[in-house]
């Protein structure tokens, strides 16, 4: 006898043929690959674990937030932000693009199904899926199968949650910066911001612009670059220097204009780090810090920087300095890691920490049908250069098996009208 929950699971389970790749992630990345897939005439399926596409942007990002480079480096391929869009687009605007982009290429997601684990059948050449759906109260399990994998998932699909002696049971209130939407709340209130980098320093800001009494824990070396030198975006200028000039000479020439627009930041207690700023972002994919305010907030004192964190205590938190600070919340601005070693299975091609072994430009194809994008470290700039020779790889194989069937089926015809 089958109890009816058994039964309910062998019905609700299912086995799925896509006839082209399944791409797992509906974010930007994801959406570029679908994109340039639908130019080469390849069918695809868009698998994507939240209810929406590009959850990160629309679920875990702060009000304030808006992209941090201009945004010809930041559109997607074949179809540019629209002209009235302003140089840096706010988030509600990249939202509303991707929303656009994805109806443009008919791009249909499938959403709540989240991969399980993913493996490559030796036996039959194929990759299998296994996925988990949830609409409403009704689960159901899911088998697809195809012959190519596209892995979209990005460099921030999980929360990075540090292990810090005391914090589980801190009194006050406890967030991860994904959760952080606006500091009107935390009006008066002393908060602690765990984190420097970007999202750290952004949400320091915007804690102060409501009145409340940041502390950013400044625990490691960090590039503070000014967004903007003479007018134009400093990323922008770095990228035509780099055309001319090797990246050692580059990042001394970004350091010197750094240091003439913004000073001596260390005696802030922000210490550069001994590698330049490009070449740390190329080597260990540390992204530098573009100041939209903050550095003058840390000036003033009204962003206190603090050393790094010994141990939570109920309200307090001792540092490494033996200071005990009173504080009523913390944010986590730890940043965020690749989820892939969690489903994809026996595969050589990405590291234990979620990224492909083989470094950039090399990171985006791998063995049997298997492909990575949005893992360069590069943002949506080097996502969209791999989405495009994807699609270009697969397009290829896609178009050449096609005049195979077509001349099969052409040779059977004649064979036929022999009889």
């Amino acid at each position: 006898m089958f109890s009816d929950s058994s039964l309910d699971n062998l019905f609700s389970r299912r086995c799925v043929w896509v006839n082209g790749p399944v791409i797992v992630g509906a974010g930007p990345s994801g959406l570029a690959v679908g994109a340039c897939l639908r130019e080469q005439g390849v069918p695809f399926v868009v698998l994507e674990r939240a209810d929406c596409i590009a959850s990160l942007w629309q679920k875990r990002t702060y009000d304030r937030l808006k992209l941090h480079l201009p945004k010809q480096f930041c559109q997607l391929p074949k179809l540019p932000f629209p002209k009235h869009f302003p140089e840096y687009p706010t988030k509600t605007q990249f939202v509303d693009y991707l929303e656009s982009y994805a109806k443009h290429f008919e791009i249909s997601p499938q959403f709540n199904e989240c991969v399980q684990s993913a493996k490559y059948d030796e036996a039959c050449r194929l990759w299998r899926l296994k996925t988990v759906s949830t609409n409403g109260s009704v689960r159901s399990e899911v088998e697809y199968i195809c012959q190519w994998l596209v892995v979209a998932t990005g460099e921030n699909a999980e929360c990075v949650v540090p292990e810090i002696e005391g914090l589980n049971e801190f009194e006050g209130e406890l967030m991860h910066a994904s959760e952080y939407k606006s500091g009107a709340k935390f009006s008066g209130k002393q908060v602690l911001v765990v984190g420097c980098g970007n999202s750290g320093m952004e949400l320091s800001l915007d804690l102060c612009n409501h009145n409340a009494k940041p502390s950013m824990v400044v625990r490691s070396s960090v590039h503070v670059l000014p967004r903007e030198v003479f007018g134009k975006s400093t990323f922008e200028l770095a990228v035509m220097m780099m055309k001319w000039l090797p990246i050692w000479l580059v990042d001394k020439i970004m350091l010197i204009l750094a240091w003439l627009i913004l000073g001596n930041i260390e005696k802030y207690g922000l210490k550069r780090p001994s590698i330049g700023p490009l070449e740390l972002k190329n080597s260990q994919g540390k992204t530098p810090v573009l100041d939209i305010g903050a550095l003058q907030k840390i000036r003033s004192g009204d962003i206190d920087i603090v050393p790094g964190i010994k141990r939570f205590s109920g309200n307090f938190v001792e540092l490494d300095n033996g200071e005990n600070l009173e504080i009523d919340a913390v944010v986590l601005a730890t940043g965020y890691r690749s989820n892939v070693p969690y489903w994809l299975q026996d595969t050589e091609f990405f590291c234990k920490n979620g990224f492909p072994r083989a470094p950039f430009p090399n990171g985006w194809k791998g063995k049997a049908g298997l492909y990575a994008v949005g893992f360069t470290r590069r943002g949506l700039s080097g996502a969209s250069s791999d989405a495009m020779r994807i699609a270009q790889d697969i397009g290829e194989v896609w178009k050449e098996d096609l005049k195979q069937k077509k001349q099969k089926v052409s040779c059977h015809r004649r064979c036929i009208s022999q009889f």
